[in-house]
Order: C-alpha cells, then sequence, then structure tokens
C-alpha cells in the first residue's frame, strides 16, 4: 500500500495529532503506513527483528482502536519474522489503548509546556533565564529569526560539526527529534544566534497541534563557542515572539528518563526496567544527560509537566529495550 501523499500526511497531524511532538510523525524516513478502513496513518520505523512505532495513531479518536489494529494485523502477516514492536513517547490517553493489545507500558519520561498567556520573566523561578541572557547580550549576541526555506550554510555547518561531536551513529537517531527539512518546513520557525555576523548556534521550533496549539521547541543546535546563555537568548527572543502573536503554547518536548514517578505508572509496567530506568535517572549521566536536560527545562517554569510511556509487545526485552535507547538518543 503506497503512503498518504505529503499534503494529507500534514493533514492528518494537524487535524488529529493531540500530541506535543506530534510533527516527529512527519520527519523524512518514518514510514506512514495509512489505514485502509479508517483515515489516518500510524508512523514507524521497522528493522529485522524489531519495529518502533513513534506515539498512538494519527486518526479520530474514534478510529484509533481500529487504525492499531490493521497496524498489528499488518506487522504480523509481513515477509519473514513478525517483528517486536515497541512504541515511543505514548501520552497517558493511549496507554489503556495498548494495554488492550498485549503491551506493557512503563513511563520513560516526562515533557514540559509553557501556557505563553501566563508567562513572565519576572520572578525567582527565571533569575537563571534573565541572569544568562543578560551574559549572553553582554558578549554580543543578537538572534533574529530567519527564513526555513532558505539555504543556509551556517546551518549546515553546525550540524555537521554537531554531527561529528556525536559519532558516526547519529544518523540513526532522528526518530525522536526534528529536522531543519521535511514535510513541515515550510511551517517550521528558525531563530539563529549570531556573534559578529558568525552564526554560533540556532533553534528550529515546529507547529504543534490538539487542545494545546502553539509549537515544539524541537532542533537546537550550538558551537562550543557560543557565549554561555546563546540558547536561552534564542529561546527567550522566540517565546516572546510567539506570545507577542498570540500563540498559546511553547512546548519544550520529551526528556527521557525525568519525572519517573510511582503515580505515573500503569498497572501493566514492568519493575524490572522501572528500577532500571530509575537507576538511569540517579546514576545515568555517563549514558544520558538527563538531570542536565530537565534542568534546562525546568527553569523556564512550565506550566504543565505530564508523564510519557514506551509500549512494549509482550513485553520489554533486552533488544526491545536497546533499540528505544538507541533511537531516544540514550546511548
Amino acid at each position: 500500500m503506497t503512503a498518504p501523499a505529503v499534503t494529507d500526511a500534514l493533514a492528518v497531524v494537524a487535524a488529529h495529532a493531540d500530541h506535543p511532538s506530534g510533527v516527529l510523525a512527519l520527519n523524512t524516513g518514518t514510514v506512514r503506513r495509512p489505514g485502509t478502513a479508517v483515515p489516518g496513518f500510524v508512523a514507524y520505523r521497522r528493522g529485522r527483528r524489531h519495529a518502533v512505532q513513534f506515539a498512538g495513531p494519527f486518526a479520530a479518536p474514534a478510529d484509533r482502536d481500529r487504525l492499531l489494529g490493521e497496524f498489528l494485523r499488518e506487522l504480523s502477516r509481513g515477509p519473514g519474522r513478525t517483528p517486536r514492536l515497541t512504541v515511543a513517547q505514548l501520552r497517558a490517553d493511549d496507554v489503556a489503548r495498548y494495554e488492550a493489545h498485549g503491551f506493557r507500558v512503563n513511563q520513560i519520561g516526562s515533557s514540559y509546556s509553557i501556557d505563553l498567556e501566563r508567562f513572565t520573566t519576572r520572578g525567582k523561578a527565571l533569575a537563571k533565564v534573565r541572569q544568562n541572557v543578560s551574559r549572553a547580550r553582554r558578549e554580543g549576541v543578537v538572534v533574529t529569526e530567519e527564513d526555513s526555506l532558505a539555504p543556509r550554510p551556517e546551518l549546515d555547518a553546525l550540524d555537521a560539526a554537531w554531527l561529528r561531536a556525536k559519532g558516526r551513529h547519529v544518523k540513526e537517531l532522528d526518530f525522536l527529534i526534528g529536522e531543519r527539512g521535511g514535510l513541515a518546513a515550510p511551517l517550521r520557525r528558525t531563530f539563529v544566534a549570531r556573534v559578529g555576523g558568525r552564526a554560533v548556534g540556532y533553534v528550529t521550533y515546529s507547529p504543534a497541534w490538539g487542545t494545546r496549539p502553539g509549537y515544539l521547541y524541537d532542533l537546537t543546535r550550538r558551537s562550543p563557542a557560543a557565549p554561555v546563555g546563546t540558547v536561552e537568548l534564542v529561546n527567550l527572543t522566540a517565546l516572546e515572539r510567539f506570545r507577542e502573536e498570540g500563540t498559546g503554547w511553547l512546548h519544550l518536548g520529551l526528556t527521557p528518563f525525568a519525572g519517573l514517578s510511582a503515580a505515573h505508572a500503569p498497572a501493566t509496567a514492568s519493575p524490572l526496567l522501572d528500577r532500571a530506568l530509575r537507576l538511569i535517572a540517579e546514576h545515568g549521566a555517563a549514558v544520558y544527560p538527563a538531570r542536565t536536560q530537565e534542568a534546562f527545562k525546568l527553569k523556564w517554569a512550565p506550566h504543565v509537566i505530564e508523564p510519557e510511556y514506551a509500549a512494549f509487545q509482550g513485553g520489554p526485552t533486552p533488544g526491545s529495550v536497546w533499540n528505544l535507547m538507541r533511537i531516544t538518543n540514550a546511548i
């Protein structure tokens, strides 16, 4: 079956993605398996032994169970060995849907969102942001919004430097992070930080739909030579622009291993995996900088912090957990 047309996929996400990071379903390289009996699609990537789905089915709420059932049946009928399915970045509303199909579901982290109508830089909560922003301005950092579709050799160079620092496997990790191109490129906003006219960092913001519409703080690149506070100044500049335009929300996205809580644990959660995730959260800075990422998001005083989940078909296995860690950039 052919994939939905570009405009159809974007329309489906815009209409039905009640997920702060729903735009990631449009990433280049992600397969969008359309429904046969209902409109919508499932976003996933398939390997020889494992398949990984992003979020729940993208369809009207009444059609999601049927679309998921279609997808699971198709996976089981595929050629060769049936891959075990892992689902990343499930929201709380999707947990019961996957449990009903025999998945075990564990919290894997939390996402953070700012209500722009209530946001203020005043007060103790934003003291660190104010301090870093002031330092960046003193160092000559200037932030401007630039055309996301125009060729940007300087940004390409920042990307290349980041890729070199991350290592040769990093291109495999673009499933749960943003991109500068792709289907959502015409809707993306790009804010670039420069010192003396030279680009030292940038942040892209992608549209977010659903009950809290706005933008997702998506892709960040920063030169090692960028002054302290560069990213904070970029984000504050974008945030203030969005607020002036009447945008409702700025979503900061998922931080794996952050905000893990027994209060968010589904009944089907694997106790062994839960302990492992908590161990990484507490002592795994060398594996994934969860505390650093969480601290950056918390200093913006987010108004909503929500759990996000991973679902494992038949329960987690070493292979499925390893695959999940890879795509969340945890290893």
